[in-house]
């Protein structure tokens, strides 16, 4: 048995009976080689598709990842693929619409980054979207540390190619681009339109002349984000999110220090948003017998 299969069925197991108070026992068969189905007759298993998809990541299966089955089963039969960041409530309605069953996300499902169930088992948000995951009989699977593990980070080549930037970018480290010099305020115009971002926060001048960027998507803390700063001097630090007392306080202090430096925070989940939509071309010509398709989760925030 494949390590994620364990580890996805104990999950699944665990997350519905704790969650609903029921037992249940899921005979899961083993599983064949993902890719000699492609020329075959029989439609692919939720656990058919996942093996093909680590065989790609390099050290897959991971003994320990975030990565997990959050609903369904692997031995499920695959009858349409949704690639997005979150498996909303509305994603998962257009999903069932859609005829798909297997919807690959890139962050949690139930609200923790573990995703764990116990602390939300009476909690009416959870039940609803739990029921309806159930109803429908989809199938979730993060896709996290993964998708960041393959080479290129699959994360950064879609963003990257959604904001033009990807000949820019440092071919050994992605999150390095180079830029001809331009003006905070245009890289900022750009970004926006180019991620569908309508508002960012700003620690800097919008006036000045940037050709450095570091691009950290995503949420990868504040020491992290420091200390890449100081290893690589950008001019301008594209991040997803950070906490207030951190990186921003961090810049503030180097611009009042006399360094050239500004930080611009997208919201974590547009800064990866476009990473999940290039999944869709990634991963349909390993699967022709399936559609892939992205249906995006969207920013929750009205900005007032």
């Amino acid at each position: 048995m494949n390590i994620h299969e364990n580890t996805s069925r104990r999950t699944f197991v665990t997350t519905l009976t704790k969650a609903v108070g029921t037992s249940m026992v899921m005979i899961t068969p083993g599983l064949t080689h993902a890719e000699s189905l492609l020329s075959g007759q029989q439609p692919m298993t939720v656990g058919q598709v996942m093996d093909l998809i680590l065989k790609t990541i390099p050290g897959a299966p991971f003994a320990k990842t975030v990565d997990t089955l959050k609903s369904g089963t692997s031995s499920q039969k695959v009858t349409g693929i949704v690639s997005t960041m979150f498996a909303t409530t509305e994603v998962i309605e257009k999903a069932a619409a859609a005829g798909a069953n297997f919807i690959i996300v890139h962050e949690p499902t139930f609200y923790n980054h573990a995703d764990e169930t116990d602390w939300l088992k009476d909690d009416a948000v959870f039940r609803h979207k739990h029921e309806l995951l159930t109803k429908h009989g989809i199938a979730v699977w993060r896709f996290h540390d993964y998708w960041h593990s393959h080479r290129p980070d699959g994360i950064y080549a879609g963003v990257l190619k959604a904001l033009d930037w990807t000949k820019q970018a440092d071919e050994k480290t992605p999150s390095i681009i180079t830029l001809p010099a331009t003006p905070l305020s245009q890289i900022i115009t750009h970004a926006k339109d180019k991620l569908g971002i309508k508002q960012v926060r700003v620690v800097g001048d919008m006036t000045q002349s940037c050709q450095r960027v570091l691009l950290l998507v995503g949420a990868s803390g504040g020491r992290n984000q420091i200390a890449a700063i100081e290893r690589t001097k950008p001019d301008v630090v594209l991040c997803g999110e950070s906490s207030e007392w951190e990186t921003p306080e961090y810049v503030r202090d180097a611009r009042r220090q006399g360094q050239k430096l500004s930080l611009v925070i997208l919201g974590h989940i547009m800064s990866e948003a476009a990473g999940m939509e290039w999944l869709v071309s990634w991963l349909q010509p390993k699967i022709p017998g399936i559609k892939v398709s992205y249906i995006p989760s969207g920013n929750p925030f009205t900005y007032v």
